[in-house]
């Protein structure tokens, strides 16, 4: 099986946490719900999880006992035979996994071993799914790039969409935005980039165009992965990324940027604590000082105006990290291949109202992937 890296950075990066994790913890539950329970995480199981933590430091030991407990379930479907209940145990628990480890960046040792255990409960998870999912390696800057690819039934190539995750997403977190897609015809690529999940032995860069172009061109070398209908999705930080992928000429069929952000330097100051940290590691930055300066190089900045992919912005009123602003920014840079949708009541990421966008972007994206009967 494949190994997560280590985060190999923990030597120079200059966290100092102090009490305010703790005063963070009651803002972080009162928050998250809708974000973990829009991605796979039981809501039963969040009440329970975080009602039984009282400080930060306990956050990731909570959701890792939590995600023990769904291998277990998984174990003991599989052994009576029942494998697709076994890999939607398998799938539940890489989500929790992921949870436990996502912005508990205070303990690289622990959020490493959770992170590690998202991998290995997944990757138990792929051949189980309905449909199964084909763990694919990109090669990228001397290293690898990790991604699921899943194929809607029939035979191929398939027209696919690549998801790109944000600061603190990840492959693992995917599974329904997966089913969106898969039930409408189309096939998913979810894969961590630089500074994402099993990419973090890079650091976040700006340049996203470059990790698009290795992505796509080696997607279309896929037998499963019909070369001439790719698009993409991303999700706040993945919503830059997505957009600078999009001003290469790639031969896209459509982008879906989600509540991502115009410039990260700018909204800096707006975003809290725990985003901050979780970039500064990510960035590789020693201090916040120097993630301050990295976040400067994050910006949209005269890219808009080299999209010519017929592009979706989803911004949401309510959303407390980047301004739905950035989203009409973005839109009027773009021009007429742009159409904006405004969550009048969405949170950050839409995820307290995904019936108001989940399904209707993958409408809009099976309409530019020519894909009939969705």
């Amino acid at each position: 099986m494949a190994t997560s890296p280590s985060i190999t950075i923990r030597n120079v990066v200059d966290i100092r946490w102090g009490s305010m994790a703790d005063a963070l913890l009651e803002t972080a539950i009162a928050n998250w719900e809708p974000r973990f329970t829009a991605n796979g995480v039981d809501a039963s199981d969040y009440t329970r999880i975080t009602r039984s933590i009282e400080r930060w430091d306990e956050w990731c030991a909570a959701w890792s006992d939590a995600a023990d407990q769904h291998l277990a379930l998984g174990d003991a479907a599989l052994a009576a035979g029942h494998r697709l209940s076994a890999g939607e145990a398998f799938a539940r628990a890489a989500t929790y996994f992921h949870f436990a480890k996502f912005l508990f960046v205070h303990d690289p040792d622990e959020a490493n071993a959770a992170h590690a255990r998202a991998v290995t409960a997944l990757e138990l998870a792929a051949p189980l799914l309905r449909p199964p999912a084909r763990l694919v390696e990109v090669p990228f800057e001397g290293s690898t790039l990790h991604g699921v690819l899943r194929t809607p039934r029939g035979p191929g190539p398939h027209p696919t969409v690549v998801l790109v995750a944000g600061l603190d997403s990840a492959k693992e977190e995917f599974r329904e935005i997966e089913r969106s897609y898969l039930e409408r015809g189309m096939a998913t690529f979810a894969f961590d980039g630089p500074g994402q999940g099993q990419g973090e032995i890079f650091a976040i860069r700006p340049d996203w165009e470059v990790v698009g172009r290795v992505v796509v061109e080696h997607l279309g070398g896929l037998d499963e992965v019909d070369a001439d209908r790719i698009g993409l999705w991303g999700v706040s930080l993945g919503g830059y990324y997505a957009a600078r992928i999009a001003s290469a000429d790639l031969g896209l069929r459509g982008v879906v940027t989600l509540c991502g952000p115009y410039d990260v330097g700018a909204a800096w100051d707006h975003l809290n604590d725990l985003t901050r940290r979780a970039f500064q590691v990510r960035g590789h930055c020693a201090t916040l000082d120097d993630a301050r300066v990295r976040a400067g190089d994050l910006t949209l900045h005269e890219v808009g105006s080299r999209i010519a992919v017929p592009m979706l912005v989803i911004v949401a009123k309510r959303d407390r990290l980047f301004s739905w602003h950035d989203g009409e920014r973005l839109v009027d840079d773009v021009g007429a291949n742009a159409t904006l949708m405004v969550l009048e009541e969405g949170n950050h990421g839409g995820a307290n109202v995904v019936y108001r966008h989940r399904p209707q972007s993958a409408d809009w994206m099976a309409e530019r992937l020519g894909v009939g009967g969705h």
